[in-house]
């Protein structure tokens, strides 16, 4: 055998490659455990109004519907995202749990989490029906099934039971007590939250998304989850090999509406008024559009896609330049998020941290 002395220069090469291989194992450890899924929400959600009211002219208000239109887009991911099904009807449980939570709030209880439960249950057992009979069909039927679905919820408030709802005016005996019967939601926060934020509603708000993203994270890597994509990707084969295709997508349809009726319950804690363009069809749309601009099957990129697209809509709309042509900026934003990033938000913040790491693509 040769005794010729080796080439340092592949194993300096070697050494580098272990060093960022590491630091993506590492990083990719961290990120699939649960625990550090709920921690870096928690602290995301604990630092951002307190970033967005003082660096990027925004209030609290704001970042609570951010937040609430969150949970909404996360919920409406698990269907788009991970089972492959496009609803443009998600407003029915969206604004129909709101209108639940509400009516209850003023009949029954005002208690915040019994509000948040009714509005839920509301919006689950319309999924069972709507889901029901919507899944009979598949793609673009379904989509328009739904939405048929949406604007018939829409047009039973504003008339036939617009004794219930007030009809175009919106129901405005909303009554949120207080929570536990000790906080006041609608009250301030006490030394030292107040640092971060003013709002005890954005508190509420931010514990249930939380709880949110920690429910949908579990789902999303059940066996339940392994079965949402396996029908993404290819709805034969899954039943080929034995599953209940229907009931799955059923079960899928269900999970996302109780994500709206979550979303829904808190938006009519949040504003104390249920606006009957709640339910209609341009809510669904919005919902799609956050969800996409996020990053589609993703878990944080329906929280990004809907603070976008609020900051868009309530920020930059309000500059005197560019404020009349909100709706050309986020057109804008979307075409180029499509073009540069098809992932959405998420990718990009994605392709960024591969570069950066060089791990593998998530």
């Amino acid at each position: 055998m040769s005794d010729e002395p080796r080439d340092a220069t592949p194993t300096a090469t070697t050494d580098a490659d272990e060093v960022s291989g590491g630091l993506a194992d590492q990083w990719a450890n961290f990120r699939d455990r649960e625990i550090s899924t709920v921690l870096l929400t928690l602290v995301g959600v604990a630092v951002f109004p307190f970033l967005f009211n003082n660096y990027l002219d925004g209030y609290t208000q704001l970042a609570t519907l951010m937040l609430i239109y969150g949970i909404f887009a996360i919920g409406f991911d698990i269907l788009l995202g991970y089972t492959g099904l496009l609803s443009f009807g998600h407003a029915v449980f969206f604004g129909g749990a709101a209108y639940a939570a509400g009516i209850f709030s003023a009949s029954v209880s005002s208690s915040p989490l019994l509000v948040v439960l009714a509005g839920t249950v509301f919006a689950v057992l319309m999924a069972w029906i709507v889901g029901f009979l919507s899944l009979r069909r598949g793609g673009i039927y379904f989509a328009i099934l739904t939405l048929t679905f949406g604007q018939m919820s829409f047009y039973l408030a504003a008339s036939p039971l617009a004794f219930l709802t007030n009809g175009e005016n919106g129901f405005t005996s909303v009554d949120i007590g207080h929570l536990l019967g000790v906080v006041d939601l609608h009250g301030g926060v006490p030394f030292p939250l107040s640092i971060l934020v003013d709002n005890m509603v954005y508190v509420f708000v931010a514990v249930i998304t939380v709880l949110s993203v920690a429910m949908a994270n579990r789902i999303l890597h059940s066996p339940y989850g392994t079965v949402f994509r396996a029908i993404r990707e290819n709805e034969s084969r899954a039943e080929f090999v034995g599953l209940n295709v229907w009931r799955y997508k059923l079960m899928a349809f269900i999970i996302s509406a109780a994500f709206a009726g979550i979303a829904g319950s808190l938006f009519a804690i949040e504003g104390s008024y249920v606006p009957l363009e709640s339910l209609y069809w341009t809510e669904s749309g919005r919902i799609v559009i956050m969800t996409v601009l996020g990053g589609v099957g993703s878990l944080f990129g329906p929280l990004f896609g809907a603070g976008l697209y609020l900051y868009i809509e309530n920020i930059v709309s309000g500059f005197p330049t560019l404020g009349p042509f909100w709706h050309l900026i986020l057109g804008l934003v979307f075409v180029v998020m499509v073009v540069l990033f098809p992932n959405g938000i998420w990718g990009g913040i994605d392709y960024v941290r591969e570069k950066l790491v060089g791990g593998e693509e998530s």
